[in-house]
C-alpha cells in the first residue's frame, strides 16, 4: 500500500470513529433554528427586524439519506471516498443514516455546470439578480454558477420561512419541488451589501457542498461546551442537541479537504469569546476569502479535471414530508 493509500485509509478511520461518536450522542431533532433573541455579538448574521441568528444545515429525513447517498456517488463518485468501503470496514460499523450523513461527500461534480434557481415567494427582479448576484461570486474560481429559471429550479429560495438555512449540496434533488432548498428570512433590497456578502454567499456555499468550517476538530477544542449549551439556548432556543449537531461535532482534522482550519473562511460561525475556553472568539468570515476561493476552485475546477478533493458533508437540522412527496431521483436530473 502507497503512502497516500496508508494515509487516506487512517484519515477514513478516524472519520468513522467521527461518525459514531455523532450515532452515540443521540437521535437527531426537528428543532426550529429561528428563535434568536437577546445576545448580540460581533459579526452575527441579523435577520430583518434586527434579530441575530446562525445558519443551519438542512437534513434530509432518514428514510433519504442511504438514497442521497447514492445520488451523490453517481453524480460524483469522488463523493464515494468519504463512505466507500475502507471507513466502514475500518471498525465494522453499520452506517445509520447518522453516521451516512457525516461520511458522505454532498459536492457536485468536477466538470462545468449551472443550477438553476427559482424564487417560490416571488420577489422583485431586482433582489432575484442581487441574490444570484452573490451566489455566484464564488464562480470567480469554480467551474459553477447559479442561473435564474422561470421553472421549477434545483435551487429553491424563499424568504418567507424562518431561518437562515441550505440543504447541502447534492441533497437539495432529493427535496419536493414545492419545498425551498434555501432559506434567507426576511431578505429585501434595503438589507445591507455586508448582508448579501455574509449570508447569501455563506448559504451557497453550502448549496454546493461545503460544510461548516467552524466544526473543524481544532476548532470545536476552543469551545466550552456548557457555555455553548447556554449561549445557543438564550439566542438561538437550541437545545443540547442542537448544539451538538451545529457547532460541536467535529469533522477529522485529516479530511480529504486537506486545507487548515481557517477562522476566517465565509464558512466559519464567527462565535464570542465568552464560549470559548481561552475567552478569544473564533473570528468567522465575513466574506469569500482567499483559502475558501482557492478551494472552490479545487473542487469546481474551471477546466476539467481527472478528480477533485472530496469534503465532508455536514450535519444538521432533519426536516420531514410525507413519503408520497419522496422526489426519485433520475438520470436526467443529475446532469
Amino acid at each position: 500500500m502507497c503512502d497516500s493509500d496508508q494515509k487516506l485509509r487512517q484519515a477514513l478511520m478516524r472519520i468513522a470513529e467521527v461518525a459514531q461518536t455523532a450515532v452515540d450522542s443521540g437521535p437527531y431533532t426537528d428543532e426550529d433554528d429561528s428563535k434568536p433573541h437577546g445576545e448580540t455579538m460581533r459579526g452575527s448574521h441579523t435577520h430583518a427586524g434586527g434579530r441575530n441568528a446562525h445558519c443551519s444545515i438542512k437534513q434530509l429525513p432518514d428514510r433519504l439519506v442511504e438514497k442521497a447517498a447514492k445520488t451523490a456517488i453517481s453524480i460524483n463518485p469522488v463523493n464515494r471516498v468519504s463512505f466507500g468501503p475502507i471507513g466502514a470496514v475500518a471498525r465494522g460499523l453499520v452506517l445509520s443514516p447518522a453516521a451516512i450523513s457525516v461520511l458522505v461527500g454532498k459536492y457536485w461534480g468536477p466538470q462545468q455546470r449551472q443550477l438553476t434557481v427559482s424564487f417560490l415567494d416571488g420577489g422583485p427582479s431586482d433582489l432575484r439578480r442581487r441574490i444570484i448576484q452573490h451566489m455566484n461570486a464564488w464562480n470567480q474560481t469554480a467551474g459553477i454558477s447559479f442561473v435564474e429559471t422561470r421553472g421549477v429550479g434545483k435551487v429553491r429560495i424563499s424568504r418567507n420561512q424562518a431561518g437562515y438555512w441550505s440543504y447541502l449540496g447534492t441533497d437539495i434533488l432529493h427535496i419536493p419541488s414545492n419545498r425551498p432548498t434555501l432559506n434567507l428570512q426576511g431578505f429585501t433590497m434595503n438589507m445591507p451589501e455586508r448582508e448579501f456578502h455574509r449570508v447569501v454567499r455563506h448559504e451557497a456555499g453550502h448549496t454546493l457542498g461545503f460544510p461548516h468550517e467552524h466544526m473543524r476538530e481544532e476548532l470545536v477544542a476552543l469551545i466550552d461546551p456548557e457555555k455553548a449549551y447556554d449561549f445557543f439556548l438564550r439566542t438561538q432556543g437550541w437545545s443540547r442537541e442542537m448544539v451538538d449537531q451545529q457547532v460541536l461535532t467535529p469533522l477529522s482534522q485529516d479530511t480529504i479537504m486537506g486545507t487548515p482550519p481557517d477562522q476566517d473562511s465565509i464558512m466559519c460561525y464567527q462565535l464570542p469569546g465568552s464560549i470559548t475556553k481561552t475567552g478569544e472568539p473564533i473570528r468567522g468570515g465575513i466574506d469569500i476569502n482567499a483559502t475558501d476561493a482557492a478551494f472552490a476552485g479545487r473542487i469546481y475546477p474551471k477546466v476539467s479535471a481527472e478528480r477533485a478533493p472530496s469534503i465532508q458533508a455536514g450535519m444538521g437540522l432533519a426536516d420531514e414530508w410525507s413519503p408520497s412527496e419522496d422526489v426519485e431521483v433520475d438520470e436526467e436530473m443529475v446532469q
